[in-house]
């Protein structure tokens, strides 16, 4: 056993009902391999079961409705079939000994007509076309443009959160994540760089956060708020989203979240897809400070940073991403000082075994 291995790292945390049994997460990623009707696939199970050895597993985002989906084969958590899916890996996470949740995702304006309903126009808080782009399964291209929500639309947006949280629930999850982060619907109605309306959810720093504040709530009274956790992103741009206070935003964002009451916030500390210096216009601990919850941090650690973000109470959870795809060991490596695999980019989105169950784990663990 190496020093490291008796780090706060590795030891127990509790969080609500649940006990973690390290204080390493695994975060939410997208690998494109959701079966027809957008069910988890039987190998999903495989994958997440490897894994279990995280403190906690964030399952990939799962679309909350069919018009929340913005890339191809991507798992959804609003018809049966899906709520049967997800409960085989569940089942398989729990049996190793894990604990997961599921994060609960409306892409917004991230989409692509083809994807949707009747070849219907992603929805948005505004018509105005985002530059980036989205996944079909042969390479990446621009997203669609959007129509605008009517303002008569949003109860429904908040309900379809409020269902998927209770199906997954159903599905057995410990808990969800909803994602408000990464220029998604909800991130799209916070920053005034996608958010350009002039009624009740625009404006104001206050008005493009209440749609933030609704779904939490809405989500927090549907499973309680002991088994809910919230997914921000100050820093910016990432699809294409940014916005021009951010500090002032997201204290406010925070500050509303701590009188909802979810269990844990989980903040990207720096641009997703990018450097993650400390971004200089956001003071992530000026946040942290604001939220008497549990803090988890995301910003490409490793262990030597990941111990230096608890020593300091800067952070008491954080979340491995990448890490995790060629390490379904992760845990096991980081406390025993041992070597990670490589990552294999070709394989991060779409196809089958290859790049998503076969990474080699240490020998006994």
């Amino acid at each position: 056993m190496t020093a490291s291995a008796l780090h706060p790292l590795f030891q127990p945390l509790h969080l609500g009902p649940i006990t973690l049994a390290n204080r390493i997460v695994m975060a939410p990623l997208t690998r494109n391999r959701a079966d027809a009707g957008n069910v988890a696939a039987a190998i999903t199970a495989d994958y997440y079961a490897q894994r279990a050895g995280a403190g906690l597993i964030v399952a990939e985002g799962s679309q909350v409705s069919p018009m929340g989906q913005g890339y191809l084969a991507t798992p959804g958590i609003h018809s049966s079939e899906q709520v049967t899916g997800w409960r085989r890996v569940t089942d398989a996470v729990h049996a190793a000994g894990g604990r997961i949740f599921l994060q609960l995702w409306h892409v917004g304006r991230v989409s692509h007509v083809s994807l949707l309903p009747g070849q219907a126009a992603p929805l948005a808080p505004s018509a105005v076309t985002a530059n980036t782009k989205t996944y079909l399964g042969e390479g990446f291209v621009p997203v669609s443009a959007p129509r605008a929500l009517d303002l008569a639309e949003i109860p429904g947006i908040v309900d379809d959160f409020r269902r998927g949280a209770a199906n997954a629930a159903l599905a057995g999850f410990d808990g969800v994540e909803i994602h408000a982060a990464n220029g998604y619907l909800i991130d799209q109605f916070m920053k005034d760089g996608a958010n350009k309306r002039n009624d009740a959810y625009g404006g104001s720093i206050d008005n493009r956060t209440r749609l933030l504040a609704e779904v939490a709530a809405a989500v927090c009274a549907e499973i309680g708020r002991d088994r809910v956790g919230v997914r921000l992103s100050p820093a910016g741009p990432i699809n294409d989203c940014a916005d021009t206070a951010p500090q002032a935003l997201f204290e406010l964002a925070v500050d509303k979240l701590e009188s909802i009451g979810p269990v844990y916030i989980h903040m990207i500390e720096g641009i997703t897809g990018a450097t993650r210096d400390t971004d200089p216009v956001v003071d992530f601990q000026a946040l942290r400070r604001r939220f008497s919850g549990v803090y988890m941090a995301n910003n490409c650690l490793d262990l030597t940073s990941a111990q230096a973000a608890i020593d300091a109470q800067r952070a008491d959870l954080v979340s491995f991403g990448r890490d995790f795809i060629a390490n379904p060991d992760l845990v096991e490596r980081l406390r025993g000082g041992a070597p990670l695999n490589a990552l294999d980019r070709a394989t991060l989105y779409g196809g089958g075994a290859k790049g998503y169950v076969d990474y080699p784990a240490l020998a006994g663990s």
